[in-house]
């Protein structure tokens, strides 16, 4: 029982949903649980009476495996997945154990062939006045996402302040340093040589305008509904007027979504530091798509949102080197010559303040930054 602790132990610091129903004393089955409070869960949720037939499976159960609830309710699990032995292996361990026992690296196939990667946290449980055992399901690539996003979420706030205080050091020296060029240039005698004084000038203002950005805090969004489209294609002509031969941009829309709560200049100008860093990419030339969609079911920072917007920025440029992608939303981070590294670092604070996320996949010939945004009863 010792091991069987620690398995308890180690699941509720990973915030497993089934940790928070387990027993507050080994080896007691809890017994006042509803199974109205699994429809809301993130997580699939399977409950198998003691014979193994399925009594209850969740919305995201139904949509992780692809099937009906009401198409298994009764089956058994051999009955439901085509492969379930080392799932019922699992579920022998939790009732020999009599408490929560995880089994990794599960590969399940529906009977309708559909196939999962996940893994699975078996309980025994009481529910509704039924015993048996409360399945748990986590995808792996969700897992993978999750732990991504929470990295990404760490980094970014160890960066931005490094990067403020940073940026406080620089200003000061600056100031000086234009100042000085100035005392210098009206001692000069040969006017030809005041060009260089205005190089240090200009590139002081600009270093100047960079370390205002930085120290810029990004305001609230100021939600209201909007259409994605309007915004989507405000974003297109002014990308097409900045690179007016050699960019083609190609619009594939979902014509039928819903309005979105938004703040409208904050997304076009995240939409539009995306799109224009698909363009410098393509240095002038090459094809940009623009698609949207709805998507269901979709986990944002462990919140289950019934309906998402994806918003896909696609080009065919050269790709985002490998040892820069899980870094290419730090600040000053960029990988183009002469880049800022602010674009992508922006857009990701202003997409995170909308309770969204980007995702990206790059490859050479193909990368595609995906913007998704919780989708309310806006329009619905």
């Amino acid at each position: 029982m010792a091991d069987a602790a620690v398995q308890n132990d180690k699941m509720t610091k990973s915030g497993s949903v089934v940790a928070r129903f387990l027993p507050r004393e080994a080896g007691q089955r809890e017994r006042r649980f509803s199974s109205a409070g699994l429809d809301a869960l993130a997580t699939a949720v399977l409950f198998l009476g003691p014979d193994l037939a399925v009594v209850y499976a969740n919305p995201a159960a139904e949509n992780l495996f692809k099937f009906s609830s009401r198409n298994i309710i009764g089956h058994r699990l051999a009955e439901v997945f085509r492969n379930e032995s080392p799932l019922s292996t699992a579920i022998l361990q939790a009732r020999e154990r009599n408490c929560s026992y995880l089994q990794h690296e599960l590969s399940l196939t529906t009977a309708g062939q559909e196939r999962s990667d996940v893994s699975c946290t078996v309980t025994p449980a009481e529910i509704d006045g039924v015993d048996g055992y409360l399945l748990e399901f986590n995808e792996h690539h969700q897992q993978l996402r999750i732990a991504r996003e929470e990295r990404l979420q760490d980094q970014t706030e160890a960066s931005r302040w490094l990067i403020r205080n940073l940026a406080h050091e620089i200003k000061n020296p600056l100031g000086g340093l234009r100042g000085a060029a100035q005392l210098l240039e009206r001692e000069l005698e040969r006017r030809e040589l005041t060009e260089y004084t205005q190089v240090i000038m200009k590139e002081a203002d600009r270093l100047q305008t960079l370390m205002d950005r930085l120290l810029t805090p990004q305001g609230l969004p100021q939600l209201a509904p909007l259409n994605i489209h309007e915004a989507v294609e405000r974003v297109r002509s002014l990308v097409l007027a900045e690179f007016p031969h050699g960019i083609r941009i190609r619009r594939e829309y979902d014509v039928s979504l819903p309005l979105v709560e938004a703040d409208r200049e904050q997304l076009i100008q995240a939409l539009l530091n995306i799109v224009r860093n698909a363009a410098q990419a393509l240095k002038g030339n090459g094809d940009i798509l623009l698609a949207t969609r709805v998507a269901r079911q979709v986990t944002l920072a462990r919140k289950l949102h019934r309906l998402v917007v994806m918003i896909q920025v696609v080009d065919d440029g050269p790709g985002i080197p490998e040892e820069l992608r899980d870094k290419i939303f730090f600040p000053l981070v960029s990988g183009r010559e002469g880049g800022t590294g602010l674009g992508l670092t922006l857009a990701q604070n202003i997409i995170s303040q909308h309770q969204g996320a980007i995702e990206l996949e790059s490859e050479p010939g193909r990368t595609r930054f995906t913007i998704i945004l919780p989708l309310r009863s806006v329009g619905l």
